[in-house]
């Protein structure tokens, strides 16, 4: 396996693990994500989001380059506040593995990567949310050290 830097031109490559992902996330939560959108839409999203200076995406690729997995993240800089430390965080939005290559590796070969390259830029923190129903991601970031800080709660009108 082995993980490089996306370009954001390259984006089409992502958007059926994208569409797999998302999938997840409407069937257990139909009234907050919305059902089956556009792969024009979400590659032009894509190609917009990743087009950030601060915006990294990592591909895992297999000696036949076919796309084993994904992640994308963010370095943002938190100025101090009375209440809390300056930080240079490194925030993880999307991480998801193609199902042929599931329990294989490529999660912790992706976040490996990922934290290998915000340290050296100069992260003092991980960062990475995910729904109560992904166990899969749960256990990943356990796995990986990460621990829950916060829990957030939502209301949402229906309709």
């Amino acid at each position: 396996m082995r993980i490089s830097p996306l370009d954001p031109h390259e984006a089409p490559r992502l958007v059926p693990l994208l569409q797999d992902l998302h999938a997840l996330h409407v069937a257990h939560q139909p009234a907050r994500y919305p059902a089956e959108p556009a792969p024009d839409a979400l590659t032009l999203w894509l190609q917009e989001w990743l087009s950030q200076p601060q915006t990294v995406a990592l591909l895992a690729l297999s000696p036949q380059d076919a796309v084993m997995g994904y992640l994308i993240y963010e370095v943002e800089d938190r100025a101090a506040l009375p209440v809390r430390a300056a930080e240079r965080r490194a925030m993880v939005h999307h991480i998801a593995v193609a199902k042929p290559f599931r329990r294989i590796g490529v999660g912790k070969a992706l976040m490996a990567e990922m934290k290998r390259r915000a340290l050296a830029d100069g992260a003092t923190v991980i960062g990475v949310t995910y729904a109560p129903f992904n166990t899969a991601s749960a256990g990943l970031m356990q796995s990986m050290g990460l621990q829950p800080v916060t829990t957030v709660a939502e209301w949402r009108l229906e309709g």
